[in-house]
């Protein structure tokens, strides 16, 4: 393949692999953050026996455009803290710290999005990527 081929090169992400990958991805940071599997199985929204099913590697699978748009959001929330600070504890331990910042008002962002709700992931993704910015969330 040649470099101009290379960098046209189009991704399937409704691919077996590209949701193996999203979902391995998402999965360590969750993991990183502190997340059970609980909270993990909410956050992406897989029932308990698809997840352990998914992480084994055993079953391929496709995820939908809602599992992949919550895959994105805890990706670019770590790209927003790894921007953000230089430090793992706070890469790694902000979404677990209490935010006395508007909206999450003595809440940590994982309280708020480990039910499982898209809003909520949406908003705190939201706020998060306002860091880069130089606004607080």
């Amino acid at each position: 393949m040649s470099n101009a081929n290379a960098q046209h090169q189009h991704i399937d992400i409704h691919s077996a692999h590209a949701s193996k990958v999203g979902f391995d991805a998402a999965v360590t940071i969750l993991q990183h953050w502190g997340c059970k599997t609980e909270a993990i199985t909410n956050i992406l929204r897989v029932n308990r026996s698809s997840y352990f099913a998914y992480k084994s590697g055993k079953k391929a699978f496709i995820l939908d455009k809602d599992q992949l748009t919550r895959i994105s959001y805890i990706l670019n929330i770590h790209a927003a803290l790894r921007q953000f600070f230089t430090n793992p504890e706070n890469i790694y331990g902000y979404m677990s710290m209490v935010n006395h910042n508007p909206y999450f008002e003595g809440r940590k962002p994982l309280e708020i999005i480990e039910a499982g709700d898209f809003g909520a992931l949406h908003e705190v993704y939201n706020r998060v990527d306002q860091l880069r910015s130089g606004g607080w969330a």
